[in-house]
């Protein structure tokens, strides 16, 4: 699964936020790092999101990307 991510350096390294997943946001000293680390956040927040829906009628649908 791919996501868009916004890297921007900062005074301490790179931030790195997901706006596809609200409040989805790392940091890193160096821009690897911080892609690392948003991986991290990303997995993290998708775990939570199940675990929140679990026992509920979720279904998955599919968007043709542009």
């Amino acid at each position: 699964m791919a996501y868009r991510v916004v890297l921007q350096k900062s005074d301490g390294g790179f931030s790195v936020s997901c706006p596809g997943l609200p409040g989805c946001w790392s940091q890193g000293s160096t821009e690897t790092e911080a892609l690392e680390n948003i991986r991290v956040a990303i997995r993290e927040y998708l775990d939570a999101v199940e675990e929140l829906t679990r026992g509920q009628d979720v279904r998955l649908v599919e968007v043709a990307a542009s």
